[in-house]
């Protein structure tokens, strides 16, 4: 059995909802810099990932690759970076 020794990809974002039993939607913006004219824009995109930790709307957490849990999840919440101001 050959070990898989490769690097999870992990990202930071905030958590734009969290209706859902133990799932939450993340908020993942990037900055890409434009072919023609060099300006740099913002992109973002929204990644569904598993959470065991009770994140609230507005965190701003660690997101992990895993394994797919459902037919859109495949993110896991690593930890909680900050909490949302109340």
């Amino acid at each position: 059995m050959s070990e898989n020794n490769t690097k999870l990809r992990t990202v930071e974002g905030r958590v734009v909802s969290n209706k859902m039993q133990k799932t939450v939607t993340v908020l993942v913006e990037r900055q890409v810099k434009h072919g023609l004219y060099g300006k740099y824009i913002r992109r973002s995109t929204k990644l569904h990932a598993h959470d065991e930790q009770g994140c609230q709307e507005g965190d701003v957490v660690r997101v992990s690759e895993c394994r797919p849990l459902s037919k859109t999840k495949n993110w896991r919440v690593v930890e909680i970076v900050s909490r949302a101001a109340q």
